[in-house]
């Protein structure tokens, strides 16, 4: 099994656990008869201070989901460019005679199938295939024959060129991509952030327990999910 590809799923239940452990911690802190006195001399703190450290911490994590998404959407978007300049190269080289045209498509294939079989799986530890890279040279050398170019001329060879080009853009940023991993700097941060939002609501109802437990666990159930969907 690839632990490394469900990495994330463990940082979630992390995310999801602390918070809540957190919560009741803090809460068992505050119901001990022991502090009572202590707590009560904290009493004063307005309301609306939980405003600043709450709004620090939802911008916190609003980039760290903007983030996370945006380069899910950039690596889809690369796949879906890589294929479809596999395709066109196929199609563009149609008019090539069989053998030639069976050259190509053979380079290919064999590029689609080591991207696939070989890389895809190295992806997920964040690392890339020489094989597909070796795979890749070949179809752009076969490609940028002088034959090639004198069967097609030298418009549709040109847009092979820049289709070929294209793919290796597309799977560079596909690589990039997937060795992006979860920063642990920002997530420590978000968490300190989410740490000290749930102080200042323990705060601003320190001598009302009732009420800083219905508020810290409404806290937490909003913020543990959320930081686990991002994860995930």
């Amino acid at each position: 099994m690839n632990l490394g590809a469900h990495d994330h799923y463990g940082f979630a239940l992390v995310a999801l656990v602390g918070t809540f452990l957190a919560s009741w911690a803090l809460i068992a802190w505050m119901h001990d008869p022991r502090r009572a006195t202590w707590l009560a001399g904290l009493d004063g703190v307005a309301p609306p201070f939980i405003n600043i450290i709450g709004v620090l911490f939802a911008l916190t994590l609003a980039f760290l989901a903007n983030d996370t998404w945006s380069a899910h959407d950039r690596a889809t978007t690369a796949v879906f460019r890589e294929a479809d300049s596999l395709r066109a190269i196929v199609s563009l080289t149609r008019v090539l005679p069989d053998s030639e045209r069976l050259s190509i498509e053979g380079a290919v294939s064999d590029y689609a199938r080591a991207a696939v079989d070989v890389e895809w799986p190295l992806l997920a530890r964040r690392r890339h295939s020489p094989e597909t890279s070796a795979d890749l040279d070949r179809l752009l050398g076969r490609l940028a024959a002088r034959s090639i170019g004198e069967a097609v001329g030298p418009a549709v060879h040109a847009r092979l060129l820049a289709q070929a080009m294209e793919v290796r853009e597309a799977r560079d940023q596909r690589i990039a991509l997937s060795q992006t991993h979860v920063n642990p700097l920002k997530w420590l941060g978000m968490a300190f952030l989410g740490f000290v939002t749930m102080l200042s609501v323990a705060a601003v109802h320190v001598t009302k327990p009732r009420a800083a437990l219905v508020a810290i666990l409404l806290f937490a159930a909003a913020a543990g999910p959320t930081a686990a969907i991002v994860l995930v």
